[in-house]
């Protein structure tokens, strides 16, 4: 039987550290707020042959577009963020990003096919021309696909922050009312509320983790914060909470036939589910990095935050929920 209770001191100061230095990145770098947050527009290309960064910024550069951000994505992706567009102007900027992909050659084909046009007055060889024409257009169109696009005004965004911030705190509320009225019948050595303040702390800890993670992604690695990151963050409360109920379960459990103290106890429950709750993250984590690895660009910053929250949640079940609640009822048995 591992004495994971008993080393408690280890845990709680690796998860302290790790708190800490996650509140310093969120001080120092901040989150990395897509457009969802903050408003404006996105536009995600692939291109055939993509150009340099500079040659693209050139190109757009007579268009308003405000504060353009371009960044390169993989191999042939380029995304592009600027301020809040019509219809309109984002047609103006796929044209231009169309004239940019275009060769050298395929342009000279496209003007020989008008001239051609003009000069000829054969209906027969007009027809001829007009098909040059359309199939240099495709030819040109295929040089660079639009993946998405998508706008969000400013107002929206800021709503859109305010009630994500009153989702994950109902969440949490909810949390601890819940374990409390489940627990109710536990009242000794630790009150049944103490189990979901516990739960709480725990989750606070795989919050603080997950978002320190990705502020030092948004710095280094331009991952940004978008809604689907705000679900993934609701999902990881819910998977975490449930490993920690397991836990805390088999304590209720254990308390009234067991021959241990309240520390001996808690570590014997997790013992029992430890293997149960590692093997259930194993297999997750194993689907997420699938889908993470061979899934869609748009979906892999959303994964890559259940990877992380999933991870973390599972640590924090096992090694932080439970010694908390052990060092809740030392401190009241002291008083």
């Amino acid at each position: 039987m591992f004495k994971i209770i008993q080393k408690r001191k280890i845990w709680l100061s690796f998860s302290g550290v790790m708190v800490v230095l996650s509140i310093i990145f969120l001080f120092l770098w901040g989150l990395n707020f897509g457009i969802d947050f903050t408003g404006g527009s996105l536009l995600e290309v692939e291109f055939e042959d993509r150009p340099t960064v500079i040659e693209t910024q050139k190109s757009l550069e007579d268009l308003d577009l405000g504060s353009l951000i371009i960044q390169p994505i993989g191999d042939r992706n380029m995304i592009l963020r600027f301020q809040n567009v019509s219809e309109e102007a984002h047609q103006e900027v796929l044209q231009k990003l169309r004239n940019l992909a275009s060769s050298p050659e395929l342009e000279a084909s496209e003007e020989n096919s008008a001239d051609n046009n003009v000069e000829i007055e054969s209906d027969s060889t007009s027809s001829d021309s007009i098909a040059e024409i359309e199939a240099g257009d495709e030819a040109i169109s295929g040089l660079i696909e639009e993946l998405r696009f998508d706008s969000v005004g400013p107002t929206i965004g800021e709503e859109l922050k305010r009630k994500s911030i009153t989702a994950i705190v109902i969440v949490l509320v909810a949390i601890v009312l819940y374990i409390a009225w489940v627990f109710r019948k536990v009242s000794k050595p630790v009150a049944s509320w103490k189990y979901g303040i516990s739960a709480i702390i725990a989750l606070f800890h795989d919050i603080m983790i997950t978002l320190g993670v990705f502020a030092v992604l948004g710095e280094f690695f331009a991952i940004e914060i978008n809604s689907a990151f705000v679900a993934a963050i609701l999902t990881v409360l819910g998977y975490s909470v449930n490993d920690t109920i397991v836990v805390f379960d088999r304590v209720r459990e254990n308390l009234p036939k067991s021959d241990e103290d309240f520390e001996g106890t808690v570590n014997i429950s997790v013992n029992q589910t430890i293997k149960r709750s590692i093997n259930t993250s194993v297999t997750t984590l194993l689907v997420l990095l699938s889908i993470f690895f061979f899934g869609g660009s748009s979906i892999r910053d959303f994964v890559l935050a259940l990877s992380i929250g999933v991870f973390i949640g599972t640590y924090s079940s096992i090694f932080l929920a439970s010694p908390v609640l052990v060092v809740w009822e030392r401190l009241m048995r002291r008083k």
